[in-house]
């Protein structure tokens, strides 16, 4: 019976983890309590999901089974806090060996199960031009339609600006996009870089507004169609150029002013001095740089987000220390002007957009599939814990290329 295979695992797991902030339910719906009041309770649908536990143990096989809608939580902001903070006890080798083998008796036969299908194993050296390639079309292969559930009318997917008295998300952007060009200082017939111009937001603002000519380069096909059709609707199609190119691949400068808007945190430790250098090539002696980007506040060794990041949201993101950021700019020759945290203003933008896509839940998974509905759930939740809980914050910096 069910019962009986679960019931070794089950005493094996309440003595390995004497405190537990977490409940598990097994697919016989028996349950290992929480020793915490109010802590989530992780429940395995199926001996599949240990499968995947055991197939890569620690997040990445939670993630898999939660990806493959194998493994489900009563509360999801819970058990983020549960994954990211709880440090197991150490488990003595008899201990250890007596969990493997009520594993294994608790799932029965049971195939190694397939990877999610939307998982991706990039391959190659981090950060080539052709892998930070593959990462992004990865990303935005959910399609224009499955971004527009979320954000504001102008499709800006960065965060928002609220400290000015914005009360709505489309306000709170268009401040956003307002705050960059003031302080880029932007004048009529200048010449301006969008970098990871994205759906053309801050492109159109700066030529519609500020008279500026601009040249937006993304990575995505399917933006870069989409931004060059909005920048026509807005009339400023003779002065906005969307091109499908890499940053290191722009070889048309010198440009007055330069707007990076959340495209540093995909440069990585392996290139931000290339970036920094290539930046600061493109700009004209004198010229403005706005880098607008997350930072990590802990964890500063890391060399990735860890493996749900990795494989199912950004490939090869990486935030870098404020610091790192500052290093390189200063190396390629810049001066820093001016530097502002908006952590808070990125937690509410990112309530905004998790309200807006579960409100429309069905209707992502129409336009993207069930699995990748699962990841943006959790995906958005986490990067707002990030942002509430210091781990991670969001800052602009406005540099001045050197003489």
């Amino acid at each position: 019976m069910a019962f009986s295979r679960t019931a070794p695992l089950r005493r094996e797991l309440e003595s390995a983890f004497a405190e537990r902030p977490f409940a598990v339910t097994f697919w016989d719906r028996t349950t290992v309590p929480a020793t915490e009041p109010g802590a989530p309770t992780f429940a395995l649908r199926s001996p599949q999901a240990l499968a995947h536990m055991l197939r890569a143990p620690g997040e990445l096989g939670l993630g898999r089974a939660y990806v493959a809608g194998l493994l489900t939580v009563d509360d999801l902001d819970s058990a983020i806090s549960v994954v990211d903070n709880f440090e197991p006890p150490r488990v003595a080798v008899g201990q250890r060996a007596r969990l493997g083998i009520a594993v294994v008796r608790a799932c029965g036969l049971v195939w190694p199960p397939r990877r999610p299908a939307i998982e991706l194993r990039l391959r190659g050296r981090r950060h080539t031009i052709a892998r930070d390639r593959a990462a992004v079309r990865y990303h935005y292969n959910a399609g224009n339609e499955f971004f527009a559930l979320f954000l504001d009318r102008s499709l800006t997917y960065s965060c928002a600006y609220w400290s000015g008295g914005a009360q709505t998300l489309e306000e709170a952007q268009e401040a956003k996009l307002e705050l960059v060009c003031r302080k880029l200082g932007l004048r009529d017939g200048e010449r301006v870089l969008d970098v990871g111009c994205g759906w053309g937001s801050f492109a159109i603002h700066a030529a519609s507004r500020h008279g500026a000519r601009v040249l937006g380069v993304t990575l995505s096909e399917p933006q870069a169609a989409l931004a060059r059709q909005r920048a026509g609707a807005a009339g400023v199609g003779d002065r906005v150029e969307i091109r499908v190119a890499d940053y290191r691949e722009v070889a048309d400068g010198p440009f007055d002013a330069i707007a990076s808007i959340g495209m540093v945190e995909h440069v990585g430790e392996e290139r931000i001095d290339l970036y920094a250098r290539c930046l600061a090539g493109l700009l004209r002696p004198g010229g403005r740089l706005l880098n607008h980007g997350i930072a990590k506040l802990t964890d500063f060794e890391a060399t990735d987000e860890g493996p749900i990041s990795e494989r199912f949201v950004f490939p090869d993101g990486v935030p870098l220390p404020l610091s790192r950021v500052e290093l390189a700019l200063e190396r390629a020759g810049f001066a820093t002007r001016h530097v502002e945290g908006l952590p808070d203003d990125y937690a509410r933008t990112l309530r905004h957009w998790l309200e807006r896509f579960e409100s429309r839940e069905q209707d992502a998974v129409r336009l993207a599939g069930i699995e990748r509905v699962r990841v943006w759930r959790l995906y958005l939740r986490a990067a707002r814990q990030a942002f509430e809980t210091g781990l991670a914050s969001v800052y602009q910096v406005l540099a001045h290329r050197l003489m």
